[in-house]
């Protein structure tokens, strides 16, 4: 089964409130009175959602800050279990060892 890529809440941000409502990362960033700079990391996945952020992003678009948080919180656990899953998957992996284990190896090709 196909595992589907995490989202980031800055996907849902512009998907789901900027671009409908033809507002500008600028105009947001004003609007709530934080740096352009955070907002257009959060959008490019490069920066969370903090308590404040999620408190004027909640207020601005009149939902709850809880919304926010929760969006952050879901996408940061399951980047925690990708992250596990491909260590587990690495773990398995031995290296190869160029010294065989014992003589009856050796001898077979």
């Amino acid at each position: 089964m196909e595992q589907l890529e995490n989202i980031h809440p800055g996907e849902i941000l512009q998907e789901e409130f900027l671009s409908p409502l033809g507002l500008t990362s600028y105009r947001l960033a004003k609007s709530i009175g934080v740096q352009q700079t955070r907002i257009e990391q959060i959008l490019d996945g490069k920066r969370s959602i903090t308590v404040d952020t999620a408190l004027r992003l909640g207020r601005y678009f009149q939902v709850t800050p809880q919304f926010w948080l929760n969006l952050q919180q879901m996408y940061d656990i399951e980047e925690v279990q990708n992250n596990i899953m491909r260590r587990m998957v690495y773990e398995r992996i031995r290296p190869y060892d160029a010294q065989p284990q014992n003589k009856e190896h050796a001898s077979n090709p």
